[in-house]
């Protein structure tokens, strides 16, 4: 189900929101192992997109790195010691991927997010990623106040506890009438 801005055949855009990361922080352990599953589904999830010929753009937190790049924090999160590793080494970005750094929760406050989907021609994102009761919400938020068409795959969304993770989903689909579904029913 997509949210009710415009139709699912609109061009659409994949967002990986903050799965690039380093877990280092209170609740982080928690959050860890509810996105370890979740990262396997969403690298099927940016093939599909990549075989579409969609765009997938991963927007990640800065960790307050004011000084680093997206490819440096790639590079810090996947480091074999790092309590994200697998999930960064797992969702890499490739050359053909977008990626923007945001200082706050939602991907598009004091980001070119717009401007960037403005360019592509996207009307419809597919949000993914963490945590659903934070990140995922606010992009959420801002994105409807945009009119963009919505879908959130239950399975592609992650929170410290699955029960966060419902309340958010069920607070966004009841308020904004955002559509939830499944990682294997979303279509570029």
């Amino acid at each position: 189900m997509v949210s009710r801005h415009s139709t699912p055949s609109a061009p659409a855009a994949l967002l990986i929101i903050d799965m690039i990361n380093l877990f280092d922080y209170p609740g982080g352990a928690a959050l860890a192992r509810q996105a370890r599953p979740l990262a396997r589904r969403l690298q099927a999830l940016k093939q599909r997109f990549h075989q579409a010929g969609a765009p997938v753009i991963y927007v990640n937190d800065n960790f307050m790195h004011w000084q680093a790049d997206f490819k440096e924090l790639v590079a810090i999160c996947a480091h074999p010691r790092a309590p994200g590793a697998a999930i960064a080494e797992n969702l890499r970005p490739g050359p053909e991927d977008y990626y923007i750094l945001k200082p706050k929760h939602s991907a598009f406050l004091c980001t070119p997010l717009a401007l960037l989907l403005a360019k592509l021609g996207v009307r419809r994102l597919v949000l993914t990623g963490i945590a659903a009761d934070a990140c995922i919400l606010a992009t959420a938020m801002d994105a409807h106040a945009r009119e963009y068409a919505l879908e959130i795959p239950r399975d592609g969304v992650a929170s410290r506890t699955p029960r966060l993770r419902d309340l958010a989903l069920a607070t966004l689909q009841g308020a904004a009438g955002i559509g939830i579904s499944r990682v294997s029913r979303i279509r570029p």
